[in-house]
């Protein structure tokens, strides 16, 4: 049974989608909106095809060998009208729309359910964590987040480190930046943001820590969590610091427990040997990457760690992987 996916916002998590759903066996995208111009949408998705799959731009459609898909300039949830194109599941990739009032507008514009790429901004039916807690999708769930990059790797390694009480903790997020943030000075709406992020490492605030709770909910007032924007185009590095209640916690029992979390989830879950930097994780789909070298103990329970993942395709492919979790939930409906 196919599955009809609808994308809003065809920027690099959409074209990552797109790339996916050409590989699927029953995925197709009949419709995507995004407000740019449609042949240049087309132009940066062959920009960035490394395996040379051709698609075709023609009468308003983007078109390969599996499927088409309308290109329809849509401003925001409600513009679209999905049940025209019998859509299943719309993928909000904008960024912006994240809180359920707009979500149940993509539902009162006929999609059955929808989901977005980044942390919402109050409750909705469903925070989807894979390799943590997918298996409580539920049929009944229409407005679903996917989370973000950063809070499925750091999920990852909480979940797998989860057998050691954890005292207290603190993550950064040194990420590359993103396409909202100017590459010059320009007055924006926040003061830190408004500088070059080319030119600038810029601290920035980290939803990821309201959200954790969420799935760890042992962790209530033990955990913070920031982030640090760096001049750096792709590739983004977790430097988590965990006090542990245990002080027998050693390098060696947080390693060998990431490299059997690695074991038990090789789609999600990778470790390093080598001395890697933020290049080397590019094109790498997995949620997080631990690094070996990088586990250090300070006192008698401090472990600090460093895990590294490709912000923009391994969050792209666990958006994939909630798609289709659902789609085995009675037929995807």
């Amino acid at each position: 049974m196919s599955v009809r996916l609808g994308i809003m916002g065809f920027g690099s998590i959409g074209r990552h989608l797109y790339r996916f759903a050409q590989k699927s066996d029953n995925i197709i995208i009949p419709v995507i909106s995004d407000i740019g111009n449609p042949e240049i949408l087309h132009y940066l998705l062959s920009a960035e095809d490394k395996n040379g799959d051709e698609v075709f731009y023609k009468d308003n459609y983007l078109k390969n060998e599996k499927f088409q898909s309308r290109m329809f300039q849509g401003l925001a949830p409600g513009n679209v009208p999905w049940d025209v194109f019998d859509v299943d599941v719309v993928i909000d990739a904008t960024g912006k729309f994240n809180n359920s009032t707009m979500m149940h507008r993509h539902l009162n514009s006929g999609a059955k359910r929808v989901i977005i790429s980044s942390l919402p901004e109050d409750i909705i039916d469903r925070l989807v964590i894979c390799g943590v807690n997918q298996n409580e999708a539920s049929p009944c769930d229409k407005t679903i987040s996917a989370g973000s990059s950063t809070m499925n790797a750091l999920s990852l390694v909480l979940n797998a480190l989860n057998n050691f009480e954890i005292e207290a903790a603190n993550m950064t997020s040194i990420h590359s930046y993103t396409s909202d943030q100017p590459l010059q000075d320009v007055a924006g709406s926040d003061f830190r943001r408004s500088r070059s992020a080319a030119e600038n490492i810029i601290p920035n605030i980290s939803r990821t820590e309201s959200w954790i709770t969420h799935v760890f909910p042992q962790l209530e007032n033990k955990i913070i969590c920031n982030a640090l924007n760096v001049p750096v185009q792709k590739g983004s590095m977790l430097d988590l610091s965990i006090s542990f209640s245990n002080r027998d916690v050693s390098v060696e029992d947080v390693n060998n427990t990431m490299i059997q979390a690695s074991e038990n989830y090789l789609e999600l879950i990778g470790v390093s040997h080598d001395p890697i930097v933020s290049s080397d994780i590019i094109g790498d789909s997995r949620s997080v990457v631990f690094d070996l070298r990088g586990t250090m103990k300070a006192g008698t329970n401090m472990v600090k760690m460093l895990a590294w993942y490709d912000n923009g395709l391994c969050h792209a492919a666990r958006i994939f992987d909630v798609i289709k979790t659902y789609a085995n939930l009675n037929g995807g409906q």
